[in-house]
C-alpha cells in the first residue's frame, strides 16, 4: 500500500495544488481516466469544505489529505480540525450557525454525487471525508 500525504495551511489558493496532485496519483493508481474529473471536483469540494471549517473556526493547523494506493481500489482522505458542536450544545442565537450547516450539508451532497463509495466522520477533534474509487491494473505487454 502506497499512500501519498499533503498538508496544506487553509487557504484557498492551496485547494487547486492538492486537486492537481490528487488527479496525477489517482490517475498513476490506475484511476480510469473517464474518473479523474469526478476525482478532481470531489477533492477540491472537500478541500474547499475543510478550508471553510477551519476558516471559521480559526483553526491554524493545516487541511490534511492522504493520497492511497491500495490493491483494486484508490482512496482519497481529506482532514480537517474543525470540532464538530451538536446541535442541543449552541448558543441560543447562533444563527450563522445554521447557515454553516447548510452549507456543509451542500458541499456533503455534491461530493455524494461524485463518489460512489464515501465516509464521513466527525467528532470533537474534526473530521473526515474518505472516497474511494476502483483501480484497474496496468496493461501488461503481450509477447
Amino acid at each position: 500500500m502506497a499512500t501519498v500525504e499533503l498538508r496544506f495551511s487553509a487557504l484557498p489558493e492551496h485547494v487547486r495544488t492538492a486537486r492537481l496532485v490528487a488527479a496525477a496519483v489517482a490517475r498513476r493508481s490506475g484511476v480510469d481516466e473517464a474518473v479523474l474529473d469526478e476525482v478532481r471536483l470531489a477533492v477540491g469540494e472537500a478541500c474547499t469544505r475543510a478550508v471553510g471549517l477551519h476558516q471559521s473556526g480559526g483553526i491554524t493547523a493545516p487541511v490534511k489529505v492522504s493520497l492511497i494506493e491500495e490493491e483494486k481500489q484508490f482512496s482519497i482522505e481529506v482532514g480537517d480540525e474543525a470540532p464538530r458542536i451538536a446541535p442541543g450544545d449552541r448558543a441560543p442565537g447562533s444563527g450563522d450557525i445554521d447557515v454553516d450547516a447548510e452549507e456543509d450539508e451542500m458541499g456533503l451532497a455534491v461530493i455524494s454525487g461524485l463518489v460512489d463509495d464515501m465516509e464521513v466522520t466527525a467528532g470533537e477533534h474534526g473530521g473526515l471525508i474518505r472516497m474511494t474509487w476502483p483501480t484497474t491494473p496496468p496493461a501488461t505487454a503481450l509477447g
